[in-house]
């Protein structure tokens, strides 16, 4: 049955936007960061673009929290 759940969510949410506010960090000063556009948070914080393993990670590491802080599957939400 958790199997049929994980598979029926293909797109992740985030609280990127949340976390980044909280650190009173700019989209454009994250971006720079982690060495991508302002636009690419943007459309990570919206949910229209899932960032790489490698830019997942590199913003995890950048808030010093894990991946899926940042990062969960609706059927993870509480």
């Amino acid at each position: 049955m958790l199997l049929y759940n994980v598979l029926m969510y293909d797109k992740p949410n985030n609280i990127l936007c949340e976390i980044r506010t909280k650190k009173k960090i700019t989209q454009e000063e994250l971006g720079k960061v982690v060495g991508v556009s302002r636009q690419t948070i943007i459309a990570i914080e919206k949910g229209s673009y899932d960032p790489s393993v490698c830019l997942a990670l590199k913003l995890a590491s950048y808030f010093n929290v894990k991946v899926e802080k940042i990062f969960f599957l609706p059927c993870d939400e509480k």
